[in-house]
């Protein structure tokens, strides 16, 4: 069995879709980055995408624990087109097509993009094989990918994974054993 520590980056403040635009997080919070780093266990391994926002983060709670090699299959969501873009941009110009995407997600994708089901796909297979190589992994990702492993573990639809919150620097965790996935807490702020 791995037990699974999946930690979202620290805030972007930008209010635009970055799926894979590369900013930075604010990490100015240092208790908070402490509490989280504290809450975590000392023997895990720490592991996180390869964008800078989830990279740096991982650097801050990482304390002495093994850093594994960034990972890009554990980015966010790719949002090709609408990438960098205003939610009043990308309506105005694909309105039925955005909601679309967040009403009934699953196959749908941005142009250029990438789907849920995709997403989801990609998170999964690299959960699999960063857990049977270490039983405890502290994975820093984003919401998309946090979501779809609280999908999986929930057996709900990815709308309904798409109600929940998951808040920077929150933590969420998981047991990942033969019989599947089980969340275990979710959007925890210690």
């Amino acid at each position: 069995m791995s037990r699974l520590y999946l930690v979202r980056h620290g805030p972007t403040h930008v209010k635009r879709l970055i799926g894979w635009t590369d900013v930075p997080a604010d990490l100015s919070d240092t208790a908070a980055l402490t509490r989280l780093s504290n809450a975590l266990p000392e023997g895990a391994v720490v592991v996180s995408s390869d964008l800078l926002r989830a990279r740096s983060t991982g650097d801050a709670i990482a304390a002495a624990r093994e850093r594994l090699p960034h990972r890009h299959e554990l980015r966010e969501i790719h949002m090709g087109d609408w990438e960098d873009r205003t939610w009043q941009d990308v309506d105005a110009a694909y309105g039925s097509a955005l909601r679309q995407y967040y009403e009934q997600p699953g196959d749908a994708a941005p142009p250029n993009g990438e789907s849920w089901n995709a997403l989801s796909t990609r998170v999964w297979e690299t959960i699999l094989e960063l857990s049977s190589q270490h039983p405890a992994l502290v994975i820093v990702a984003h919401m998309g990918p946090i979501l779809s492993l609280v999908q999986r573990a929930k057996g709900i639809d990815a709308y309904a994974a798409l109600g929940h919150q998951i808040d920077p620097l929150s933590l969420t965790t998981f047991d990942l054993s033969q019989g599947g996935l089980a969340l275990e807490g979710l959007n925890q702020l210690p």
